[in-house]
Protein backbone atom coordinates (compact mmCIF):
# COMPACT_ATOMS: atom_id res chain seq x y z
CA UNK A 1 0.00 0.00 0.00
CA UNK A 2 1.15 3.54 -1.02
CA UNK A 3 2.33 5.97 1.99
CA UNK A 4 4.57 7.94 3.73
CA UNK A 5 6.35 5.78 6.36
CA UNK A 6 6.35 6.20 10.43
CA UNK A 7 10.10 7.24 11.45
CA UNK A 8 12.02 4.16 12.89
CA UNK A 9 9.22 2.17 11.52
CA UNK A 10 9.07 -0.50 8.19
CA UNK A 11 5.23 -0.09 8.51
CA UNK A 12 3.05 2.29 5.74
CA UNK A 13 1.21 5.11 6.60
CA UNK A 14 -2.16 5.09 5.32
CA UNK A 15 -2.68 7.91 2.09
CA UNK A 16 -6.13 6.51 1.26
CA UNK A 17 -9.30 5.56 3.63
CA UNK A 18 -9.54 1.98 4.67
CA UNK A 19 -11.10 -0.54 2.21
CA UNK A 20 -10.44 -3.98 3.46
CA UNK A 21 -8.29 -5.88 5.72
CA UNK A 22 -4.39 -5.15 4.24
CA UNK A 23 -5.25 -1.02 4.56
CA UNK A 24 -6.66 -1.40 8.08
CA UNK A 25 -3.48 -3.20 9.46
CA UNK A 26 -1.63 -0.84 7.41
CA UNK A 27 -3.12 2.09 8.81
CA UNK A 28 -3.52 1.52 12.49
CA UNK A 29 -2.01 0.82 15.67
CA UNK A 30 -4.73 -1.11 17.71
CA UNK A 31 -7.03 -3.54 16.47
CA UNK A 32 -9.38 -5.16 18.51
CA UNK A 33 -11.31 -8.64 17.34
CA UNK A 34 -15.12 -8.56 18.81
CA UNK A 35 -17.47 -10.81 18.51
CA UNK A 36 -19.95 -13.76 19.86
CA UNK A 37 -18.13 -16.57 21.62
CA UNK A 38 -16.96 -19.65 19.15
CA UNK A 39 -17.37 -17.80 16.18
CA UNK A 40 -13.36 -18.30 15.79
CA UNK A 41 -11.99 -14.45 17.25
CA UNK A 42 -8.62 -16.19 18.17
CA UNK A 43 -7.72 -17.99 15.56
CA UNK A 44 -8.67 -14.91 13.35
CA UNK A 45 -6.59 -12.67 15.56
CA UNK A 46 -3.37 -14.74 15.52
CA UNK A 47 -4.04 -15.21 11.29
CA UNK A 48 -4.40 -11.47 10.99
CA UNK A 49 -1.28 -10.98 13.00
CA UNK A 50 0.42 -13.12 10.94
CA UNK A 51 -0.66 -11.87 7.73
CA UNK A 52 0.74 -8.33 9.24
CA UNK A 53 4.30 -9.45 9.74
CA UNK A 54 4.31 -10.97 6.49
CA UNK A 55 2.96 -8.34 4.28
CA UNK A 56 3.48 -4.90 6.16
CA UNK A 57 6.08 -5.07 8.46
CA UNK A 58 6.76 -3.95 11.97
CA UNK A 59 6.49 -4.93 15.19
CA UNK A 60 2.83 -7.13 15.73
CA UNK A 61 1.79 -8.03 18.66
CA UNK A 62 -0.87 -10.40 19.48
CA UNK A 63 -2.63 -10.36 22.64
CA UNK A 64 -4.63 -13.26 23.19
CA UNK A 65 -7.14 -15.39 25.79
CA UNK A 66 -7.05 -18.51 24.49
CA UNK A 67 -4.90 -21.17 26.96
CA UNK A 68 -4.82 -23.75 24.11
CA UNK A 69 -2.24 -25.28 24.01
CA UNK A 70 -2.57 -25.71 19.97
CA UNK A 71 -2.25 -21.77 19.86
CA UNK A 72 0.81 -21.81 21.62
CA UNK A 73 1.98 -24.58 18.83
CA UNK A 74 0.28 -23.15 16.05
CA UNK A 75 2.63 -19.94 16.88
CA UNK A 76 5.77 -22.26 16.96
CA UNK A 77 6.09 -22.04 20.81
CA UNK A 78 5.63 -24.41 23.87
CA UNK A 79 3.71 -21.86 25.42
CA UNK A 80 3.68 -18.32 26.70
CA UNK A 81 1.91 -16.51 29.32
CA UNK A 82 1.05 -12.47 29.74
CA UNK A 83 4.56 -11.61 29.60
CA UNK A 84 5.72 -11.18 25.28
CA UNK A 85 7.16 -13.56 23.88
CA UNK A 86 8.55 -13.26 19.95
CA UNK A 87 7.34 -15.89 17.43
CA UNK A 88 10.60 -17.50 16.27
CA UNK A 89 11.85 -16.75 12.60
CA UNK A 90 12.22 -20.57 11.67
CA UNK A 91 8.43 -20.91 12.67
CA UNK A 92 7.75 -18.33 9.33
CA UNK A 93 11.19 -19.87 7.16
CA UNK A 94 8.86 -23.21 8.19
CA UNK A 95 5.62 -21.96 6.40
CA UNK A 96 7.63 -20.99 3.23
CA UNK A 97 7.04 -17.04 4.30
CA UNK A 98 10.20 -14.46 4.47
CA UNK A 99 8.68 -11.88 7.58
CA UNK A 100 9.08 -7.91 6.58
CA UNK A 101 8.82 -7.61 10.52
CA UNK A 102 8.24 -9.39 13.92
CA UNK A 103 5.25 -11.65 15.63
CA UNK A 104 5.30 -11.52 19.36
CA UNK A 105 2.27 -12.93 21.16
CA UNK A 106 1.01 -12.77 25.07
CA UNK A 107 -1.75 -14.11 26.79
CA UNK A 108 -4.18 -12.53 28.99
CA UNK A 109 -3.93 -13.81 32.60
CA UNK A 110 -6.33 -11.89 34.62
CA UNK A 111 -4.89 -12.85 38.05
CA UNK A 112 -1.46 -11.24 37.03
CA UNK A 113 -3.15 -8.57 35.43
CA UNK A 114 -5.01 -7.45 38.94
CA UNK A 115 -1.70 -8.14 40.90
CA UNK A 116 -0.13 -5.52 38.56
CA UNK A 117 -2.67 -3.34 38.69
CA UNK A 118 -2.98 -2.90 42.48
CA UNK A 119 1.08 -2.72 42.32
CA UNK A 120 0.27 0.42 40.22
CA UNK A 121 -2.47 2.16 42.08
CA UNK A 122 -1.75 1.27 45.54
CA UNK A 123 -0.60 4.32 47.45
CA UNK A 124 2.29 2.20 49.52
CA UNK A 125 3.79 -0.97 49.74
CA UNK A 126 1.76 -1.68 53.00
CA UNK A 127 -1.71 -1.46 51.50
CA UNK A 128 -0.46 -3.14 48.33
CA UNK A 129 0.88 -5.97 50.37
CA UNK A 130 -2.28 -5.77 52.93
CA UNK A 131 -5.00 -6.28 49.75
CA UNK A 132 -2.65 -8.88 47.91
CA UNK A 133 -2.65 -10.89 51.16
CA UNK A 134 -6.51 -10.66 51.63
CA UNK A 135 -7.77 -14.17 51.72
CA UNK A 136 -10.52 -13.38 49.54
CA UNK A 137 -8.74 -11.21 46.64
CA UNK A 138 -8.41 -13.83 44.21
CA UNK A 139 -12.18 -15.05 44.68
CA UNK A 140 -13.13 -11.60 44.44
CA UNK A 141 -11.13 -10.36 41.09
CA UNK A 142 -12.22 -13.42 39.36
CA UNK A 143 -15.70 -12.15 39.85
CA UNK A 144 -15.60 -8.19 39.64
CA UNK A 145 -17.56 -6.53 36.90
CA UNK A 146 -16.67 -8.57 34.05
CA UNK A 147 -12.73 -8.68 35.46
CA UNK A 148 -12.01 -10.46 32.36
CA UNK A 149 -13.30 -7.72 29.92
CA UNK A 150 -11.43 -4.96 31.94
CA UNK A 151 -8.61 -6.32 32.85
CA UNK A 152 -8.11 -6.63 29.04
CA UNK A 153 -8.46 -3.25 28.12
CA UNK A 154 -6.40 -2.68 30.80
CA UNK A 155 -2.93 -4.76 29.28
CA UNK A 156 -3.98 -3.22 25.64
CA UNK A 157 -3.76 0.35 27.38
CA UNK A 158 -0.52 -0.33 29.13
CA UNK A 159 1.12 -1.99 26.15
CA UNK A 160 -0.09 0.72 23.93
CA UNK A 161 1.79 3.13 26.73
CA UNK A 162 5.08 1.14 25.68
CA UNK A 163 4.95 2.37 22.10
CA UNK A 164 7.03 -0.89 21.25
CA UNK A 165 4.99 -2.54 18.74
CA UNK A 166 3.77 -0.74 15.18
CA UNK A 167 0.51 -2.96 15.98
CA UNK A 168 -1.51 -4.82 18.52
CA UNK A 169 -3.85 -7.26 17.59
CA UNK A 170 -6.16 -7.97 20.83
CA UNK A 171 -8.12 -11.29 20.74
CA UNK A 172 -11.46 -10.14 23.58
CA UNK A 173 -12.47 -12.78 25.83
CA UNK A 174 -15.97 -14.46 25.11
CA UNK A 175 -18.59 -12.78 26.66
CA UNK A 176 -22.27 -13.44 27.81
CA UNK A 177 -22.73 -9.35 26.81
CA UNK A 178 -21.31 -8.62 23.19
CA UNK A 179 -21.04 -5.16 24.78
CA UNK A 180 -19.20 -6.55 28.15
CA UNK A 181 -15.96 -5.87 26.32
CA UNK A 182 -17.02 -2.05 26.29
CA UNK A 183 -18.56 -0.87 29.59
CA UNK A 184 -15.73 -2.75 31.54
CA UNK A 185 -13.86 0.90 31.76
CA UNK A 186 -17.39 2.50 32.88
CA UNK A 187 -18.65 0.24 35.15
CA UNK A 188 -15.29 0.24 36.96
CA UNK A 189 -15.91 3.85 37.51
CA UNK A 190 -19.41 3.26 38.22
CA UNK A 191 -18.61 0.45 41.13
CA UNK A 192 -16.37 2.87 43.15
CA UNK A 193 -19.52 5.50 43.72
CA UNK A 194 -21.94 2.71 44.14
CA UNK A 195 -24.44 1.98 47.22
CA UNK A 196 -22.77 -1.84 47.27
CA UNK A 197 -19.21 -0.22 48.17
CA UNK A 198 -21.04 2.09 50.77
CA UNK A 199 -22.90 -0.46 52.14
CA UNK A 200 -19.55 -2.81 52.42
CA UNK A 201 -17.49 -0.11 53.64
CA UNK A 202 -19.56 1.63 56.08
CA UNK A 203 -19.10 0.08 59.31
CA UNK A 204 -15.81 0.34 59.02
CA UNK A 205 -15.31 3.80 58.73
CA UNK A 206 -18.50 4.84 61.22
CA UNK A 207 -17.73 3.18 64.84
CA UNK A 208 -21.84 3.82 65.58
CA UNK A 209 -22.87 1.83 62.45
CA UNK A 210 -20.04 -0.38 63.42
CA UNK A 211 -21.67 -1.48 67.11
CA UNK A 212 -25.11 -1.39 65.74
CA UNK A 213 -24.29 -3.59 63.00
CA UNK A 214 -22.32 -6.31 64.68
CA UNK A 215 -25.28 -8.78 65.71
CA UNK A 216 -25.75 -8.68 61.86
CA UNK A 217 -22.26 -9.45 61.13
CA UNK A 218 -22.27 -12.22 63.88
CA UNK A 219 -24.33 -14.06 62.42
CA UNK A 220 -23.54 -13.55 58.69
CA UNK A 221 -19.82 -14.87 60.20
CA UNK A 222 -21.63 -18.04 61.28
CA UNK A 223 -23.49 -18.15 58.48
CA UNK A 224 -21.06 -17.50 55.56
CA UNK A 225 -17.41 -18.32 57.76
CA UNK A 226 -15.20 -16.54 60.35
CA UNK A 227 -14.64 -12.98 59.17
CA UNK A 228 -16.83 -13.46 55.80
CA UNK A 229 -18.27 -10.14 55.86
CA UNK A 230 -14.94 -8.30 57.59
CA UNK A 231 -12.98 -9.70 55.00
CA UNK A 232 -14.68 -8.38 52.25
CA UNK A 233 -14.88 -5.01 53.85
CA UNK A 234 -11.64 -4.78 54.59
CA UNK A 235 -10.59 -4.95 51.36
CA UNK A 236 -12.54 -2.44 49.77
CA UNK A 237 -11.32 -0.69 52.38
CA UNK A 238 -8.47 -0.11 50.98
CA UNK A 239 -9.47 -0.81 47.26
CA UNK A 240 -11.28 2.61 47.75
CA UNK A 241 -7.29 4.14 48.23
CA UNK A 242 -6.57 3.27 45.14
CA UNK A 243 -9.63 5.04 43.59
CA UNK A 244 -8.51 7.72 41.72
CA UNK A 245 -5.91 5.75 39.86
CA UNK A 246 -8.45 2.98 38.90
CA UNK A 247 -11.26 6.27 37.43
CA UNK A 248 -8.44 7.97 35.87
CA UNK A 249 -6.91 4.90 34.32
CA UNK A 250 -10.72 3.99 33.48
CA UNK A 251 -11.24 6.82 31.45
CA UNK A 252 -7.75 7.12 29.28
CA UNK A 253 -8.75 3.20 28.37
CA UNK A 254 -11.85 4.78 26.99
CA UNK A 255 -10.14 7.48 24.93
CA UNK A 256 -7.77 5.05 23.94
CA UNK A 257 -11.14 2.85 22.34
CA UNK A 258 -12.63 5.93 20.24
CA UNK A 259 -9.02 6.92 19.15
CA UNK A 260 -8.82 7.35 15.63
CA UNK A 261 -5.77 5.03 15.94
CA UNK A 262 -8.20 2.14 16.87
CA UNK A 263 -10.51 -0.01 15.28
CA UNK A 264 -12.96 -2.59 16.08
CA UNK A 265 -13.52 -6.06 13.59
CA UNK A 266 -16.62 -7.75 14.24
CA UNK A 267 -16.09 -11.52 13.90
CA UNK A 268 -18.97 -13.82 13.51
CA UNK A 269 -20.40 -17.06 11.57
CA UNK A 270 -23.17 -16.64 9.35
CA UNK A 271 -25.27 -18.66 11.81
CA UNK A 272 -28.24 -17.36 13.21
CA UNK A 273 -27.52 -16.66 16.68
CA UNK A 274 -23.70 -14.92 16.05
CA UNK A 275 -25.17 -12.87 12.76
CA UNK A 276 -27.82 -11.49 15.78
CA UNK A 277 -25.18 -11.02 17.63
CA UNK A 278 -22.69 -9.35 15.37
CA UNK A 279 -25.07 -7.15 14.09
CA UNK A 280 -25.66 -6.03 17.05
CA UNK A 281 -22.06 -5.59 18.28
CA UNK A 282 -21.78 -3.56 14.79
CA UNK A 283 -24.56 -1.03 15.88
CA UNK A 284 -23.73 -0.64 19.41
CA UNK A 285 -20.33 0.73 17.77
CA UNK A 286 -21.58 2.44 15.53
CA UNK A 287 -24.08 4.34 18.17
CA UNK A 288 -21.31 5.26 20.48
CA UNK A 289 -19.32 6.60 17.76
CA UNK A 290 -16.59 3.94 18.38
CA UNK A 291 -14.64 3.36 15.39
CA UNK A 292 -15.70 -0.07 13.22
CA UNK A 293 -13.21 -1.26 10.78
CA UNK A 294 -15.19 -4.09 9.72
CA UNK A 295 -16.79 -7.45 9.66
CA UNK A 296 -15.18 -10.76 9.42
CA UNK A 297 -17.50 -13.89 8.17
CA UNK A 298 -15.52 -16.92 9.42
CA UNK A 299 -16.06 -20.69 7.76
CA UNK A 300 -18.75 -19.08 5.36
CA UNK A 301 -20.13 -21.63 2.73
CA UNK A 302 -19.00 -21.77 -0.73
CA UNK A 303 -20.96 -19.06 -2.86
CA UNK A 304 -21.15 -21.47 -5.61
CA UNK A 305 -23.61 -23.15 -3.73
CA UNK A 306 -25.86 -20.86 -4.67
CA UNK A 307 -25.74 -20.84 -8.53
CA UNK A 308 -28.81 -22.26 -10.44
CA UNK A 309 -26.08 -24.11 -12.55
CA UNK A 310 -25.02 -26.30 -9.74
CA UNK A 311 -28.40 -27.12 -8.37
CA UNK A 312 -29.20 -28.25 -12.24
CA UNK A 313 -26.16 -30.53 -11.94
CA UNK A 314 -27.38 -31.79 -8.75
CA UNK A 315 -30.47 -32.72 -10.42
CA UNK A 316 -28.68 -34.58 -13.57
CA UNK A 317 -26.63 -36.65 -10.94
CA UNK A 318 -29.67 -38.30 -9.31
CA UNK A 319 -31.24 -38.54 -12.67
CA UNK A 320 -28.02 -40.17 -13.74
CA UNK A 321 -27.49 -42.49 -10.21
CA UNK A 322 -31.33 -43.70 -10.53
CA UNK A 323 -30.54 -44.89 -14.40
CA UNK A 324 -27.73 -47.09 -13.21
CA UNK A 325 -24.85 -46.71 -15.84
CA UNK A 326 -22.99 -43.86 -13.68
CA UNK A 327 -23.23 -46.04 -10.72
CA UNK A 328 -22.37 -49.25 -12.59
CA UNK A 329 -18.96 -47.69 -13.65
CA UNK A 330 -17.85 -45.98 -10.78
CA UNK A 331 -18.59 -49.44 -8.83
CA UNK A 332 -15.73 -50.97 -11.16
CA UNK A 333 -13.29 -47.71 -10.82
CA UNK A 334 -13.63 -47.81 -6.65
CA UNK A 335 -14.47 -51.64 -6.83
CA UNK A 336 -17.14 -51.08 -4.48
CA UNK A 337 -20.98 -52.65 -5.17
CA UNK A 338 -23.16 -50.76 -7.58
CA UNK A 339 -25.69 -50.12 -5.52
CA UNK A 340 -24.15 -49.09 -2.46
CA UNK A 341 -22.77 -46.62 -5.22
CA UNK A 342 -26.19 -45.57 -6.51
CA UNK A 343 -27.37 -44.98 -2.65
CA UNK A 344 -24.41 -42.63 -1.97
CA UNK A 345 -24.78 -40.69 -5.31
CA UNK A 346 -28.58 -40.17 -4.68
CA UNK A 347 -28.40 -39.42 -1.11
CA UNK A 348 -25.73 -36.89 -2.43
CA UNK A 349 -27.95 -35.28 -4.85
CA UNK A 350 -31.10 -35.44 -2.40
CA UNK A 351 -28.97 -33.66 0.59
CA UNK A 352 -27.68 -30.93 -2.16
CA UNK A 353 -31.36 -28.87 -1.99
CA UNK A 354 -30.52 -28.79 2.04
CA UNK A 355 -27.33 -27.45 1.50
CA UNK A 356 -28.44 -24.88 -0.82
CA UNK A 357 -31.12 -23.89 1.18
CA UNK A 358 -28.78 -23.27 4.09
CA UNK A 359 -26.21 -21.32 1.47
CA UNK A 360 -29.15 -19.37 0.80
CA UNK A 361 -30.14 -18.13 4.21
CA UNK A 362 -26.15 -17.29 5.09
CA UNK A 363 -26.63 -14.74 1.87
CA UNK A 364 -29.38 -13.05 3.37
CA UNK A 365 -27.38 -12.57 6.83
CA UNK A 366 -24.10 -11.76 5.21
CA UNK A 367 -26.36 -9.41 2.89
CA UNK A 368 -27.95 -7.73 6.36
CA UNK A 369 -24.14 -7.57 7.90
CA UNK A 370 -22.48 -5.72 4.41
CA UNK A 371 -24.82 -2.98 5.23
CA UNK A 372 -23.23 -2.32 8.71
CA UNK A 373 -19.50 -2.11 8.28
CA UNK A 374 -17.46 -0.01 5.80
CA UNK A 375 -16.12 -3.17 4.47
CA UNK A 376 -16.77 -7.57 5.05
CA UNK A 377 -14.62 -10.29 4.22
CA UNK A 378 -14.45 -14.02 3.89
CA UNK A 379 -12.69 -16.74 5.47
CA UNK A 380 -14.16 -20.54 4.20
CA UNK A 381 -14.53 -23.45 6.33
CA UNK A 382 -11.04 -25.06 5.32
CA UNK A 383 -10.83 -28.68 5.11
CA UNK A 384 -8.20 -29.54 7.70
CA UNK A 385 -7.65 -27.86 11.63
CA UNK A 386 -4.95 -24.66 11.98
CA UNK A 387 -2.19 -26.50 14.06
CA UNK A 388 0.94 -24.22 13.01
CA UNK A 389 2.12 -21.00 10.97
CA UNK A 390 1.22 -22.42 7.91
CA UNK A 391 -2.67 -22.80 8.17
CA UNK A 392 -2.33 -19.43 10.20
CA UNK A 393 -1.09 -17.89 6.96
CA UNK A 394 -3.08 -19.91 4.61
CA UNK A 395 -6.27 -18.81 6.73
CA UNK A 396 -5.17 -15.40 6.40
CA UNK A 397 -4.31 -15.14 2.51
CA UNK A 398 -8.73 -15.46 2.56
CA UNK A 399 -8.78 -12.62 4.61
CA UNK A 400 -5.89 -10.56 2.81
CA UNK A 401 -7.43 -11.58 -0.49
Amino acid sequence: MAGARTPGSDRPVAAHSVVGIADLLAAKEMVIVCGSGGVGKTTIAASLAAEAVVHVGGRVLVLTVDPARRLANALGLQAFGNAETQIPAEAFSAAGVTPRGELWAAMLDTKAGWDELIHRHAPDPEIRDTVLANPLYQNITGRFVQSHDYIAMERLHEIHATGLYDLVIIDTPPSRNALDILDAPGRMMEFFGSRLLRWLTVPYRSRLFTAASKPFYQVADRVLGSRFLQDIAEFFVLFQTMEQGFIERAREVESLLSDQRTSFLVVSTLEAAPAHEAAFLATALRDRQLPLGGIVINRSMPTVLREPAVAKAAGKLRKAAQAGALADDLGRLLSADAVVVRGVLTEVADRFHDIAMVAAREAERRSELERLAPFTVTAPSLEHDIHDLRGLLELGDHLWG
